[in-house]
């Protein structure tokens, strides 16, 4: 399986300016949860993406916030591809009702898949599966194993925690300053869209130099 690389970006709108973004991957939960806040923040960014038309690339669930995305942006005319192993489709209740849906061997497949096909990553409100996704997208960009934006839509301080947990990384020197920065985070969809479109790739790199021979 080859290594995701970025797509060749299409020249942005005139209006808006920076780097151009066509495809969003969302990370989410595949239960709705109980916090109205954040049903309404997964609302307000799939018609935020509708109306941008931006292409919904996610994980083909038709449940939990994950189809409530989904159905969201579908709603507003917009296009969703749904990427999903084929021994989960009947957990995640597979959504036959998205613009694609695209069947995979895997979740390393379905990862991967993801990830090419999109031109930003966002996680909203989730679990273990949407931490474990985003630390793997964000851990890729720090190895420049690609340059697209990362981020968080901390609906309600639901990322409050973790973002607390970072500044204790960069205090106790296991995280770069410079690092942190590849992690975009905001409270509303329309501001974190724009700080994708403005998005400069720039991390250090982590490996530590060898010791000077004698």
């Amino acid at each position: 399986m080859s290594s995701p690389t970025d797509r060749p970006a299409a020249e942005a709108g005139a209006s808006r300016g920076g780097r151009s973004i066509e495809s969003l991957c969302v990370y989410c939960a595949s239960s709705t949860g109980s916090n109205p806040a954040i049903i309404e923040g997964t609302l307000a960014l799939g018609r935020l993406m509708a109306d941008e038309g931006v292409e919904l690339v996610y994980g083909g669930g038709a449940v939990g916030l994950m189809g409530l995305l989904a159905d969201t942006v579908m709603a507003g005319g917009g296009r969703v591809t749904g990427i999903i192993p084929m021994p989960l489709m009947p957990r995640e209740v597979a959504h036959r009702e998205i613009t694609q849906l695209i069947e995979v061997d895997s979740m390393h497949a379905r990862k991967a898949e993801m990830i090419d096909r999109s031109d930003g990553f966002v996680a909203l409100p989730g679990g273990f599966g949407t931490l474990e996704e985003l630390a793997e997208v964000l851990t890729w960009s720090q190895l420049g194993i690609h340059h697209k934006p990362v981020g968080l839509l901390n609906v309600d301080g639901f990322y409050d925690d973790l973002l607390s947990y970072f500044d204790r990384c960069i205090a106790d020197r296991v995280l770069k300053v410079r690092n942190r920065r590849l992690l975009i985070d905001r409270t509303e969809p329309a501001a974190l869209l724009e700080a994708f479109r403005a998005h400069e790739p720039d991390f250090e790199p982590k490996w530590i130099p060898p010791p000077a021979l004698g």
